[in-house]
């Protein structure tokens, strides 16, 4: 090789490495993790369909929807009414957030040419509007392919010439989104699946198996993709299942510790989703041992506190001590209007509190992201922490827990 030659190759040498360096490209899982904390989540935005609104009642028309075009940009507001703009990205990052996950569907709806599985280009562009959005307050952002009309969520388990056509799909989509984002820095961060549903051993080989797709697919765009941070989910995004089966089976990944684990740490079941009371358990109002009512049926039994403790210690044991950050996804838990004798919507409002404020202490003490879910939806009985459209605290208790958990100042 000749000198000219010689100088210009090493000029370009230290001209990348430079740029890894100014981008943070080569800060560990960990760092990165490190510097997320709290996150919250474009909910009930980008992954929805206006073909299945989220109302009582409501139709779901797979056959529409799944691999067309139908979705458009209409459906950004058919579950909530806000459209995305850079002013409710800056109120988020006002209020202490330090990363957006961003929940996104694509086959649902948005694809120009469905027997290539090619994206809608003006989807993908309203898509990067929003990406641009976060990266221009300096915010972490988890892009993901969510439920997505559930194609491959719910089909885990297939075999034969299924399961080829799913390995496609993936790769397919996963290489176009890629190479859209290949010269963002480290502050994108790209999650392959959301809540792929894994009810035994068996399945979770094939979970592994699309993951190390997403993860190849990514990686073999190269630009500041070889390096960029990558999330796979565990079976069902349970955290158990996820420690029980996976701890030894992550996807192998050619550049060390850059990859994170998800799970969604919606728990316990009575508390965050359970609606009436059933033949076998009540709904808990209250949680947190400061805040049970003496004269109702609907105090916390299980799933406190120590629980949380438990589950959140474990997934450190599992993941995060062996480099592995673990993302709390989504956590969440519905606010009620409490009315009755003997019950208390006060200890209610404070059972949120507390509720938020543990979660976010015990995660972030172990290494844990914690990303709030976040509907945008108004009234009662609901997840919503804040109004998009008057950018303003929607519910207060959970805004006040998330902050008192993390140390963060009003």
């Amino acid at each position: 090789m000749n000198i000219k030659r010689l100088l210009s190759v090493s000029i370009l040498l230290a001209v990348n490495s430079t740029l890894y360096a100014q981008t943070g490209l080569d800060k560990t899982a960990q760092q990165i993790a490190a510097e997320m904390i709290p996150g919250w989540n474009l909910g009930n935005t980008l992954e929805a369909n206006r073909d299945f609104a989220i109302t009582e009642g409501a139709t779901y028309k797979p056959a529409v929807t799944i691999f067309s075009n139908y979705g458009g940009l209409e459906s950004e507001t058919a579950w909530q009414k806000t459209r995305t703009t850079q002013e409710v990205i800056d109120y988020v990052k006002s209020l202490g957030f330090r990363s957006v996950r961003i929940p996104c569907s694509w086959v649902w709806g948005h694809l120009s040419n469905p027997n290539d599985y090619t994206i809608d280009a003006t989807w993908m562009q309203r898509v990067r509007e929003v990406v641009d959005y976060c990266i221009h307050d300096s915010l972490y952002v988890i892009l993901n392919d969510h439920y997505d009309g559930g194609w491959l969520e719910q089909n885990i388990h297939v075999t034969g010439e299924a399961k080829t056509q799913n390995e496609e799909v993936l790769r397919a989509i996963w290489t176009q989104i890629a190479n859209t984002f290949k010269d963002y820095d480290e502050h994108l961060i790209f999650a392959g699946l959301n809540e792929p549903s894994v009810e035994d051993e068996a399945t979770l080989a094939h979970l592994v198996s699309y993951e190390q797709i997403f993860i190849d697919a990514v990686r073999a765009t190269g630009g500041n993709n070889a390096k960029r941070l990558l999330v796979v989910q565990g079976p069902s995004t349970e955290a158990e299942k996820t420690c029980n089966w996976m701890t030894d089976k992550l996807p192998k990944d050619p550049i060390g510790q850059k990859l994170a684990i998800e799970v969604h740490l919606y728990y316990p079941w009575n508390f965050w989703g359970m609606t009436e009371d059933a033949g076998w358990g009540h709904v808990f109002f209250y949680w947190g041992k400061e805040n049970h009512v003496s004269s109702s049926s609907h105090n916390a039994t299980y799933g406190e506190e120590s629980d949380v403790i438990r589950i959140a210690d474990r997934l450190k044991t599992c993941f995060v001590d062996k480099g592995i950050p673990v993302i709390n996804g989504e956590y969440g838990i519905i606010w009620r209007t409490i009315t009755g004798e003997g019950e208390s919507q006060e200890k209610h409002n404070a059972s949120i509190k507390t509720y938020y404020k543990t979660m976010n202490r015990v995660c972030m003490e172990r290494g844990i992201v914690p990303i709030v879910w976040d509907t945008n939806s108004s009234g009662i009985n609901q997840m919503t922490v804040l109004d998009r459209s008057t950018r303003t605290i929607f519910n207060p208790y959970i805004m006040e827990g998330i902050r008192e958990g993390i140390g963060i100042r009003p």
